[in-house]
Order: C-alpha cells, then structure tokens, then sequence
C-alpha cells in the first residue's frame, strides 16, 4: 500500500509506530482487498479510547493529512460505507477522516469538523527560480540578514539538538498558550523515522533562537514542527532553517515541501507561510456522524485553561502535555 502514488510520511509503519509508543493507540485499516491478497488500497486509522474525550477512530492522530489510499471512486464509497457500520460496532463516538485531496462531501452520514490552509513549495524549479520566489522584504531580506548575523546552523538526530529543540518547543508553546507534545514523542518518532526525521537549530553566539523539524518521504520533505525564541526572531533565524532545509532538499532531488496545515485563526502563520512562494489550498477533515460545529468552537473555558497556562512553571507546563496530548487527537 505505501507504493500508492498518494501514500505519504504519516502511511509508514514508522509514524503508526510512534503513535502506538508514545500513546496506546491501535491502528488497523479498512481496505477493499480480499483476505489473504496484498493490501493495495485503504484507509489507515487508530483507535482512541479515552475516559476524557470517549472512544473515536481517526485518520489519523497528530497527523496533517492522512489520504485514502483507493484508486477508483467506487472504493471510497464501499469504504466510507464501512465505516459507517463501524460506529455501532466499535461503539465511538465519532469516527473522523483528514484527507488531503480526496472528495468526502456529500457521503452518507459525514459533515465538515475543521478547515485548515494547507501550503507546500514546488521544488522543481532551480534553486535561483525558487529564491526569487519568495517575498522580498519579509523572505529573501531575513535570509541574508540571518547570514550577516552569522547565525550558526546544525542539523541531525542527537540528544543534543532534541534537548536544544524541546527547550525551544517549550518556550514556544508557553507563548501560544498551550502545552507542549511530551519530549517522548520526540524519541520515539527519532526512533522510528530513523533517518527519515531531521531536527535543524538556529543559533546566536551559541545560544539556540529557532529550530524545526522535518520529516521526509519518498520526493516529499514535510515540515511538522517549529519552535523559535520570539526575542530573536529579527535575527532570521527561522528563515535560515526553511532556506537550508530547502537547499538540502533540492540536493537530495526532493520534488515538494509540504508546509503543513495553518489555523485560519491565524493570520500571522498563513502569511508566513504565503511569503516564500508556496501555493495555498484548502484541508477539511470530516467526521461522522456530522457534528454540530457550534459545539467545536472553543468555549469560556478553554480561554480561561490558555490563561493559567500561560503562566505556568515549565514542570507543570510540561506534566500538562504528558496528561492531556493522549485524549485530544
């Protein structure tokens, strides 16, 4: 099934893996291939079971996009009816489904739970096409300006740069108002992904000020996560690492890079990400049965929780990620 020309970094055993170590969660996949034959289509999903937030199939946790993997509209369908008649057999409460391109309105029993931006970069043109691509002034200028400031630049997999990068994460998360992933999920993707996850630093006189990390599939480099020290942020240091993970990119002949999701609620990621000349589409995730989205919109009390957090120590900050990350995939 990983052979299917829309099969992504988030389909590998490596992600299901991680996800199974840091969280519990079960995955399987509903395919329209006969038993005993090779899988060459599916939907891959986990098992959640939560005594928070109920039981619920997703496809899949802390995951941008996760495509079905079907060739012909008519295996969709026989599979969006299949899971369908896995609510009263799994007892969910939901069961939801995050693709990238694939048509999901209009099924039987499904409706729109969020909406995202999605962006990603052609890599195909030269390094030069792809440079005079980006904003002048908020891009290209950051990136020379990063270079003037001889901002140092490391790249890999070891404890030091995870331990550089969680600190960042940290303080990011804090400014954002929310708890950060657990450190374990870090290790256990590092772990898994092997090679295929790259953790890139940022640093002025030796002190780490942005960081990101990526992962990498077949002609794609997806960008998953990025952490950065706003008091530095003048310095360029955020435009250093996507220009570097850009270059490295077209050496290793990588075709795209996928930017990831955006909230609309936030204007300042969507124009950061508009800037360095990438197209921008929509990403719908679907649930079913449909869900009445007046009850998705944060509440009172989820304003108040953004509050305290902001003012957490970091031991709590921390411990909030570890106890929370598990029920709200």
């Amino acid at each position: 099934m990983l052979g299917h020309p829309s099969a992504s970094v988030f389909h590998t055993p490596a992600w299901l893996e991680a996800l199974q170590r840091t969280y519990g969660y079960e995955p399987f996949v509903l395919t329209t291939c006969a038993r005993g034959r090779e899988l060459t289509n599916g939907l891959i999903f986990c098992r959640i079971n939560s005594r928070l937030t109920g039981r619920r199939l997703v496809s899949l946790p802390f995951s941008d996009h996760c495509e079905p993997l079907v060739d012909a509209p008519k295996d969709i369908e026989q599979l969006l009816c299949s899971v369908v008649s896995f609510l009263e057999k799994e007892n969910c409460r939901y069961i939801e489904i995050r693709p990238a391109s694939a048509r999901i309105e209009g099924q039987p029993g499904f409706g729109k739970a969020q909406a995202f931006w999605f962006h990603k970069i052609d890599l195909r043109p030269s390094l030069d096409e792809i440079f005079r691509g980006f904003h002048r002034d908020c891009v290209q200028r950051k990136v020379h300006r990063a270079a003037r400031e001889a901002l140092s630049y490391e790249a890999g997999r070891s404890e030091s740069l995870l331990k550089k990068f969680y600190h960042l994460l940290l303080v990011t998360r804090r400014r954002q108002r929310v708890p950060p992933s657990p450190l374990i999920w870090f290790r256990n993707l590092l772990a898994c992904a092997g090679d295929r996850v790259k953790i890139r630093v940022a640093s002025k006189d030796g002190q780490p000020v942005a960081s990101i990390l990526t992962l990498c599939y077949k002609d794609v480099l997806v960008y998953k996560y990025g952490c950065s020290d706003a008091s530095f942020h003048r310095f360029g240091g955020m435009h250093l690492l996507f220009w570097r993970a850009i270059e490295e990119a077209k050496e290793s002949g990588l075709q795209e890079f996928d930017l990831g999701r955006s909230d609309w609620n936030n204007p300042g990621l969507v124009t950061f990400k508009d800037r360095w000349g990438s197209s921008r589409s929509t990403l719908t995730y679907w649930r079913c049965p449909a869900p009445d989205l007046e009850n998705l919109r944060p509440g009172w009390t989820m304003r108040v929780a953004k509050q305290m957090l902001a003012h957490m120590p970091d031991g709590f900050l921390t411990a909030a990620g570890k106890l929370f990350y598990k029920h709200i995939a």
